[in-house]
């Protein structure tokens, strides 16, 4: 496999969107060090991999926490030596209230979660990547369309995600003196549990409740293992990859 011998760390891998892109990247021959507050929602994204034991490392991680994201990435070392790819997967939502009602703890969780851990992850990123031999990487994010369109009641996520694209551009800037490369991913309704009110009905813009379209989540992993291989002289540095009938693009 042309993966082979790469590394990618993925957070966030113990569901959705994470365990997704955690099964495409072993599958495609990656050493994957998968990160997440259930150990055993990680483990059991090893085993649908049916891959060998030692291709894949389990690290129970708090994102928001600056100990616990050094410790991921020291284990990451220790294990395989380097990093390749950094995923930055893990993320929240607050529950659906009016922005008046919203509590200061429910913004900060999704505040800590959605973009203060991406930012830890990166500086640990860089610190490894800017350090290895060969030196470099790729670092993608995972932002959604809220980065560029807000739902109804959706402030802290979609402040967070608008917030992600600010980082993206920064990290990309920042990372080109040590050959990393960053990159962001943009997810419409890819059909996961986060996602399964989708097609039940939510909120739209002009008051009413419908059901949206969802797409199987297949193709955003194999979208984001795309773009970690291409060569660090290329980047995507945003790609959109959405339902094609979901009502993002147009009026109402």
């Amino acid at each position: 496999m042309a993966s082979k011998g790469k590394v990618a760390l993925i957070t966030g891998a113990g569901s959705g969107v994470g365990r997704g892109v955690a099964l495409a990247f072993l599958k495609d021959g990656y050493s994957v060090v998968l990160a997440g507050r259930r150990k055993e929602a990680l483990e059991e994204t090893i085993r649908l991999a049916g891959v060998p034991a030692d291709q894949a490392l389990a690290v129970s991680t708090d994102v928001t926490d600056p100990a616990s994201v050094k410790a991921l990435f020291a284990a990451c070392k220790e294990r395989f030596g380097r990093l390749d790819v950094l995923f930055n997967n893990a993320g929240v939502s607050a529950p659906g209230l009016p922005l008046e009602d919203l509590t200061f703890e429910q913004w900060k969780a999704v505040v800590d979660t959605n973009l203060t851990g991406p930012f830890l992850c990166t500086q640990e990123a860089f610190k490894l990547m800017k350090d290895q031999s060969p030196r470099g990487g790729r670092i993608i994010n995972n932002g959604s369309i809220s980065a560029y369109a807000p739902r109804p009641n959706s402030a802290p996520y979609t402040a967070t995600k608008h917030a992600i694209s600010g980082l993206t551009r920064s990290t990309s800037l920042d990372g080109r003196k040590y050959d990393i490369a960053c990159g962001q991913i943009d997810i419409g309704n890819a059909a996961t549990d986060m996602a399964a009110k989708m097609a039940e009905g939510v909120p739209q813009a002009d008051g009413s409740i419908r059901k949206e379209p969802l797409m199987d989540v297949t193709h955003v992993a194999n979208a984001v293992l795309h773009m970690a291989s291409l060569p660090l002289e290329a980047n995507v540095l945003f790609m959109n990859v959405m339902a094609t009938k979901m009502p993002f693009v147009g009026r109402g």
